[in-house]
């Protein structure tokens, strides 16, 4: 059972297994064909492609039409759907892949631990790892039988606009922004129109949680740098843009020991909507 990341020699080992999904998370937030495109030139074998925008996310906007940021989390029974399409099964072990240090396959990670699925992995280092182990890309795309995957328990918590607006005044929770730092001052116009971050929010950018060949920093020095960071998990939120890169961070603080933490999945984009909730501005 692989529960936080696994290595590409060790995937290698396990392309036919029947009991394996490989899912392709690749992405790029300004050419939303990106991912396909590059899933259709080579991908890992027996992959499958998710779609951060339409498989692994919801409709930006409630019934009752108020906005829910960037990429809300999807309907639960949709979610389902998608995954039992792809072969995800009650002992299917999962693992995620993309070319990005993870950033879109925790995504992919975080809501398969919503649906109270356990056994999925992020590939640690993404494709570059895989390439670096002298192992090939295919085009044949898989076909699977359909999975049965279950509805559980929730392994993980989320948090609401509503509940960090009233934190703000409470201050039981540390919220931690994973945006790059010119985001979080609000000094990035081109992706956030509407700068900053929540009031008493921490910033911790989810690449600081890799080494520079793109693998996982271990686990004892990612338990150093996150600890005085997020506090106590249980009262820690993890944050970003749009609610993606923040399972980075969730996945990093797994890796370290430290579980528990929360997600706020409509995040920044969610946040800033609405003008009668704060804006800070600044380095924390």
């Amino acid at each position: 059972m692989f529960t936080t990341l696994i290595d590409a020699n060790t995937l290698s080992q396990h392309l036919s297994d029947p009991q394996w999904v490989i899912l392709d998370c690749r992405h790029d937030l300004m050419n939303p064909d990106f991912g396909r495109n590059a899933f259709a030139e080579g991908h890992i074998q027996n992959a499958q492609f998710a779609n951060i925008d339409t498989d692994l996310s919801g409709p930006k906007k409630s019934d009752d039409g108020v906005f829910r940021g960037r990429h809300p989390l999807p309907q639960r029974a949709a979610l389902l759907e998608t995954l039992r399409r792809w072969g995800v099964g009650e002992g299917t072990q999962v693992v995620a892949y993309d070319a990005h240090g993870g950033m879109y396959a925790a995504r992919l990670w975080w809501l398969l631990r919503w649906l109270g699925h356990g056994t999925v992995a992020v590939l640690d280092g993404g494709l570059a790892a895989w390439s670096g182990a002298g192992q090939a890309l295919v085009t044949s795309v898989a076909e699977r039988p359909r999975g049965d995957l279950a509805d559980q328990p929730a392994l993980v918590r989320t948090v609401s606009a509503g509940d960090l607006l009233e934190n703000l005044e409470a201050k039981r929770l540390q919220v931690v922004d994973a945006r790059a730092n010119d985001r979080f001052r609000g000094e990035n116009e081109t992706i956030d129109p509407v700068g900053g971050h929540i009031p008493g929010a921490r910033n911790r950018f989810f690449k600081d949680n890799l080494q520079a060949d793109g693998r996982f920093k271990d686990a004892a020095t990612l338990q150093q740098e996150l600890a005085p960071i997020t506090g106590t998990p249980a009262s820690a939120v993890m944050q970003c843009g749009s609610g993606v890169t923040a399972c980075h961070n969730l996945l990093a603080l797994e890796v370290a020991g430290l579980p528990g933490a929360a997600l706020y999945p409509g995040s920044w984009s969610e946040w800033c909507a609405d003008s009668n909730r704060p804006v800070a501005t600044g380095p924390a």
